[in-house]
């Protein structure tokens, strides 16, 4: 559905984009915002519930403790001042998932405000300016039943999960962001893969954008080239995977400009992404003052001692992007090969690999081909794998001693992964020790040849490479436990 959009080109040709994007990050407190419920993703529909998350008569909140904790070192790693004092309002509208039809949140006093990040396209950096970080608590969650799409549009019924109602939220919101023209939608994939990188960590998120614990709401507006005035906007909703937080940007880009270019106006609004490729309209954007903000009556402020947040400046890890630079340089990587350990979500694992002792290279090796696999197959994160980092060193260690080729090495990861043991010891147990001895492994060849008379000739003949078939064929005999190395050897010193 493409219809009614020009060509990118020539929309960056007329046009320069400007940038807005509000970045919902879902704290992984033990305990929701302002209640003791649970606040873990999965349960049965509307059992993590109360009367305080539920917002019933006579119920009172009370802040969560280490949300507040979050909010502020969110703060400091985004560069942001940390506010003395700030407290929470009400934002009044119309929430089908929030039986109190409020939402709990921060107005005009943030936790955090005035921050900055850069970010990275193409050898380009861009600095990214951050008005406000600020703390709320999420909605619940509308299930439309009965329809094909599960969208409300073809549904015969929604119905209404109020147990992520409640869970700590974490909104930041840029500045508008200029200048980065053609670029704008891999800017804007690369901010919130920034961020999403950031959160994991500090360790207040899992991040799991096909879960909702990060959301993107994508703003984006026009202006004519030379034009100083912004153009009206539009906000592209929950968008949920770095991907499509391109693409939306990229089609918007392109439907405005061809709805300018015609002479129309923009509607400003919210729009829904489709993943088929499109945008659609939603509801009419509301201003600030739509939603009646006023001061949340049942919560004192918050107010941070600078003792306190000092103290939290401390625990701030090594951020992402320096960390990447370090581990690259000291691991030997290819950009390409550090970036393939990120997008497997390996990178503390292979580095607590190579902490135990194995090769940086044979660590990411590991992870992201044969573990990667399995963690794919069961459904887990690799981290959800039953083997350690430890482990994968050891195997390594045994590959590299010879006891086991990287063949044999992969039923050692499926009895280490089945709980059979240590690598050694399921090494032991399955008889997995790559054979060397001479005798056995002479007999072996010898059979190989007599079976296979007409390669023997072409090795006879001086075609070495054709040996490649006999070792197969040794190895297969074996089940793969001959050392091809020495197998070779004994072949060539047969038959050449």
């Amino acid at each position: 559905m493409t219809v009614g959009v020009l060509d990118y080109d020539d929309a960056l040709a007329s046009f320069d984009p400007v940038l807005g994007l509000e970045v919902h990050v879902e704290l992984n407190t033990a305990s929701k915002m302002f209640c003791g419920c649970a606040n873990a993703f999965g349960a049965e529909p509307n059992t993590q519930t109360c009367p305080v998350c539920l917002g019933l008569p006579g119920s009172l909140p009370v802040v969560n403790a280490k949300a507040i904790e979050s909010a502020i070192r969110i703060g400091l790693a985004l560069n942001c001042s940390i506010a003395p004092w700030c407290r929470f309002a009400r934002k009044n509208y119309f929430y089908p998932d929030m039986t109190k039809d409020f939402q709990t949140s921060q107005y005009d006093e943030p936790i955090a405000f005035d921050g900055w990040v850069e970010v990275e396209v193409d050898g380009e950096r861009f600095r990214i300016e951050i008005e406000r970080a600020h703390m709320e608590e999420d909605a619940g969650k509308l299930v439309h039943a009965g329809g094909v799409t599960g969208r409300i549009g073809d549904a015969e019924y929604s119905l209404v999960d109020y147990n992520r109602a409640g869970t700590p939220l974490i909104e930041i919101v840029t500045r508008p962001i200029r200048g980065t023209g053609a670029k704008a939608p891999q800017v804007a994939k690369a901010y919130v893969s920034y961020l999403r990188d950031l959160m994991l960590s500090l360790g207040v998120s899992d991040v799991r954008m096909e879960q909702g614990s990060l959301r993107c709401d994508a703003n984006v507006s026009l202006m004519p080239k030379g034009a100083t005035e912004l153009g009206l906007r539009t906000e592209t909703k929950n968008v949920n995977s770095l991907r499509s937080v391109e693409r939306a940007l990229t089609y918007e880009i392109q439907r405005q400009a061809a709805v300018l270019a015609s002479g129309g106006n923009v509607h400003q609004e919210t729009r829904h992404w489709h993943e088929e490729g499109y945008t659609t309209a939603g509801r009419s954007k509301e201003q600030a003052e739509d939603y009646r903000y006023f001061p949340e009556p049942d919560l004192v402020p918050v107010a941070p001692s600078p003792e306190w947040v000092e103290e939290l400046r401390g625990t701030l890890p090594e951020q992402p992007q320096l960390r990447r630079a370090r581990l690259r340089q000291a691991w030997g990587f290819t950009d390409l090969e550090l970036q393939d350990v990120v997008n497997a979500g390996a990178l503390d694992l292979v580095e607590a690999t190579v902490a135990a002792g194995a090769g940086a290279q044979s660590a990411r090796k590991w992870w992201t081909t044969e573990l990667a696999r399995r963690a794919n197959e069961a459904g887990v994160d690799l981290a959800g794998l039953a083997i350690t980092p430890a482990q994968v060193a050891q195997l390594q260690a045994l590959v590299d001693a010879g006891t086991v080729n990287d063949k044999l090495a992969r039923q050692v990861i499926e009895g280490v992964l089945a709980g059979e043991g240590s690598p050694a010891e399921v090494v032991a147990a399955r008889g997995l020790a790559v054979v060397s001895d001479d005798g056995a492994l002479s007999a072996a060849v010898d059979a190989a040849i007599a079976a296979n008379p007409e390669v023997a000739d072409r090795i006879r003949d001086g075609k070495v490479q054709a040996a490649g078939a006999l070792i197969g064929a040794v190895m297969k005999d074996m089940r793969g436990q001959a050392d091809a190395g020495r197998v070779r050897e004994l072949i060539l010193a047969k038959l050449a």
